[in-house]
This record gives C-alpha cells, sequence and structure tokens, in this order.
C-alpha cells in the first residue's frame, strides 16, 4: 500500500505554475486551461498511487510539463485539420468540397480584419454587402439582376418563398422531385417556403401539356420550377420539358420560371469528356426568370447560393424577410469575388481554379504525376506500388454515374491490411484520404493539389512503416 507521503509529496498547483516551462504554457494557453490541465494530470498521479503503482521521477515539475503541454495540443488540436484528398473525387462534400482557387486563399487572408463591406466608399453610407458579387455576375451571365446567400439551398428556398409563399402553386415535374445530401428534399423546401407544390407528369416523362392543365386546374399557381437532376440520372423511355418551353408558357400565363441549376456552371465541360451541363447564361437566354446554383460545386468557390434573374424577381428576393437570415458573410464574400473574378478570361480560370483544373487533366499529365510518385514512393519498405488505370468522379451532387478515367497509385501493403494502411493514411500528420479497390489503396493523382506531392509522399513513408 502506498504511505501517505507519497501523496503529500506531490507538488501543488501553484508550485508547478511556477516551475520551468509553466509560464511559457500560460503564456501560450492561458492560465485556466493550464490550471486545469496541471490538476487533471495530478489527479492522474493520484490514480497511480492509489494503484499501488511507483511514480519514478512522473512527479517532478519537468515531468509534468511535457504530458501538460502534450494533453493540451490534443486538447486545443483543430477538429477540422487539413487533408490531402487523394480519393480522385473531385468536389468530396466530406473534405468541404470545392478547393479554393489561391486568389480566393489570399482574399480570406486579407478580409480577416477591417474591409469595406456594407459601406458606400465615395459616401461613406451604407450600401448593399453583395455589391462587388452582383456586377460580376451580371458580366458574367448577362443576367439583369443578382444576389448571393449561404448555399443553393437557401437560394432555392427563398426563391419560392419570395415569389410563390402565402400558399400559391409551384408546378414542379414529379421526375425532379430531388433529394441530396442530408435529407433535403424538394417537396420539404416548397413546404418550408410557404407554397403549395403541385405535381405533374410521372418519374420519367413530363409534357408541356402536364403543366398546362395543372396552370387550368389551379389558378394560385405563381411558379413553374425546373430542377436539374444533377445527383441521378432517368434513361430509357423519357421527356422532359425545356427551360425555354417552360418560360414561353409562363409568359402567356403571367407566372415566373424558377430553374435551379444546382451545381451551377460558367463553362462548358463537354470538351473534358463530360456530357454537357446548362449553363447559367443559357437558362437565362431560355426565359428562365429566377436562375439559381451553387458557388462550391462546379464553379470551384466557396459555399455560397447564387441567384440570378429579371430585376423585378430579384428585387422581391432581396427584399424579403428571409435573405437578412441567408446573406452570407465577408469570408464567403471576399473569396467569391475572388473566384468570379477568375472567369474573365475562361481559359485562364482552367488554370487557376483547382475544380476546373482537376477535371480538365488529361490521362498524360496525370500518369506522369502518378509515375513520379511511384519513383519517389520506390524504397518504401512493407509496400508494393505500381500505377493502375483507375476513375474520377466530379461528386458534390453533380454528374451523377459519368466518371473521368486516370492514372492512379496503388499500394499494397505486405502483410494485407489496405483498411490499417488507408486508416494510417487518415490519422497522420498531414491526413490523407484515399480510397480501397481490388486489395489496394488507390492515391487519384487528379485530385491531389501539384504542392502537396512532396507531403503526400512523406505521409505515405510513414503509414508503410506499419506495413513492413
Amino acid at each position: 500500500m502506498t504511505s501517505s507521503a507519497a501523496f503529500r509529496d506531490l507538488p501543488s498547483v501553484e508550485r508547478l505554475l511556477g516551475a520551468e516551462s509553466f509560464p511559457e504554457l500560460v503564456s501560450s494557453h492561458g492560465r485556466g486551461l493550464v490550471v486545469e490541465a496541471i490538476r487533471a494530470d495530478l489527479d492522474g498521479l493520484r490514480e497511480a498511487l492509489r494503484a499501488g503503482q511507483a511514480l519514478e521521477g512522473r512527479e517532478a515539475p519537468a515531468a509534468c510539463a511535457e504530458r501538460v503541454e502534450v494533453a493540451l495540443t490534443a486538447r486545443l488540436a483543430s477538429r477540422y485539420p487539413r487533408a490531402i484528398n487523394a480519393t480522385g473525387v473531385v468536389v468530396h462534400t466530406g473534405l468541404g468540397r470545392a478547393p479554393l482557387a489561391a486568389e480566393a486563399q489570399a482574399a480570406l487572408q486579407a478580409s480577416g480584419g477591417a474591409l469595406v463591406l456594407e459601406v458606400e466608399r465615395e459616401s461613406g453610407l451604407r450600401g448593399q454587402r453583395d455589391t462587388a458579387i452582383t456586377e460580376i455576375v451580371r458580366e458574367l451571365t448577362g443576367a439583369p439582376a443578382a444576389c448571393v446567400v449561404n448555399n443553393n439551398a437557401g437560394a432555392t428556398l427563398i426563391s419560392l418563398a419570395a415569389l410563390a409563399g402565402g400558399g400559391r402553386g409551384v408546378v414542379v415535374s414529379r421526375g425532379q422531385l430531388v433529394e441530396i445530401g442530408g435529407s433535403y428534399r424538394i417537396p420539404d423546401v416548397c413546404e418550408q417556403s410557404g407554397a403549395r407544390m403541385i405535381e405533374v407528369g410521372t418519374t420519367n416523362r413530363t409534357h408541356l401539356r402536364d403543366y398546362v392543365r395543372a396552370l387550368d386546374a389551379n389558378p394560385d399557381v405563381a411558379v413553374l420550377l425546373r430542377v436539374h437532376t444533377s445527383n441521378f440520372t432517368v434513361q430509357g423511355f423519357t421527356k422532359e420539358v425545356s427551360t425555354r418551353e417552360l418560360a414561353e408558357l409562363a409568359k402567356e400565363r403571367g407566372v415566373a420560371v424558377i430553374d435551379d441549376l444546382g451545381s451551377g456552371c460558367l463553362i462548358d465541360m463537354a470538351p473534358f469528356g463530360l456530357p454537357r451541363e446548362p449553363l447559367v447564361s443559357e437558362s437565362l437566354e431560355a426565359g428562365a426568370d429566377v436562375v439559381t446554383f451553387s458557388g462550391d460545386k462546379l464553379l470551384g468557390g466557396p459555399q455560397a447560393g447564387i441567384v440570378v434573374g429579371s430585376a423585378e424577381a430579384v428585387g422581391k428576393i432581396r427584399s424579403h424577410p428571409l435573405y437578412r437570415a441567408l446573406r452570407p458573410g465577408k469570408l464567403t464574400l471576399a473569396a467569391l469575388e475572388a473566384t468570379l473574378a477568375l472567369y474573365r478570361d475562361p481559359e485562364f480560370a482552367l488554370q487557376r481554379i483547382p475544380v476546373l483544373r482537376m477535371i480538365s487533366a488529361t490521362l498524360t499529365q496525370l500518369g506522369a504525376r502518378a509515375d513520379a510518385l511511384r519513383d519517389a514512393l520506390a524504397d518504401t519498405p512493407g509496400l508494393q506500388i505500381s500505377v493502375e488505370e483507375s476513375a474520377s468522379k466530379i461528386g458534390g451532387g453533380s454528374y451523377a454515374v459519368e466518371e473521368l478515367p486516370t492514372q492512379a497509385l496503388a499500394l499494397r501493403p505486405d502483410d494485407g491490411d489496405v483498411a490499417g494502411l488507408a486508416l494510417r493514411l487518415r490519422r497522420g500528420t498531414p491526413v490523407v484520404f484515399s480510397r480501397i479497390r481490388e486489395g489496394a489503396v488507390l492515391l487519384d493523382p487528379r485530385t491531389v493539389s501539384p504542392d502537396d506531392e512532396g507531403e503526400l509522399v512523406a505521409a505515405v513513408q510513414v503509414a508503410g512503416l506499419g506495413s513492413a
């Protein structure tokens, strides 16, 4: 049994606070947290004594300081650590969706302090916080008016609330009753907006005459809603009504058309081997009164919902009570402005915006990068490494079934424990996310920034030691 003297010999909190290293810890972390960590450490020593263990110097101030520092570092470590996305999923929701361009990251850094946000520089009077964004969006899309909210779900919600709230009718095809991640469903959004949803057509075929019948039967209809089904496809015997057809009918009947594009696209993706996505400008040219789309998917910017359309419709949205609740803050606006500005030169945007650069990367480029990574890791113990054909995905609810051919690095641990290797990569610093296929951990260079390749090599080398 441990003597009571051993308990009395434990240092006090005050003694430790005055010992070497502790003042520096207080300066770095604050007195309150350090005191809390010291008390927890002393409690641990007391438990050891009660269990009959010898402390063997663990009660010394230097040893306590070392443990307290480790405990504080672990406690204060970010739950949002930086990660390397080697999954091959370009817009990975779990990893923050679109990686930002360097210009957008610089804008975020610069906007940490005071910046001109909601005030006019010339007059000094209050202005609109998204003026800079709306000017660029109008320039890029040809829209008469625009505004920005926190995400595309918010953009759709406020558009419906402003144009069809109060129980007015919203006509939508059954084939477009989309559900996306997080149980976001178009019927639920309609209900929350205060609009009354009217379903027409069938899952696979909806005709213009279906909308006509709904308008004839429901004189309170205010909106014809079109939702782009970007996260699933219906193939075979199908039919849907185009935005232009809906717009012509809406104009005849005096109602509005809202076109929810979801991902939103300002550059044609067809040259990169993907099916053609509807462009924002095309939807506007087809006659949609309101077009909504995301800022953090194919656009490649921060999370945001962008609304473009007629001055009358956007004016109603901007003046709706929900607008203040959904509007984004200065960091989002700064990063979004920097991203949109790159689209003034589409070729430059392809080079500078990571999402576009990843999508447009050629198989030759990816193969060369994969070969270089393999060569850098050739002597890693415990791993068999090769370059293999694979496929990347766009992700983020964009392009549900389409894939892009790639060349991936395949890691096969000697012990055969691919799940363990993938776990060690996720637990490392930096965090590395991969995917597992046919007994190998795959690292797809398409979604890895060239600037991160050195760290990726080091992370694999450390993780591979567990297989040696």
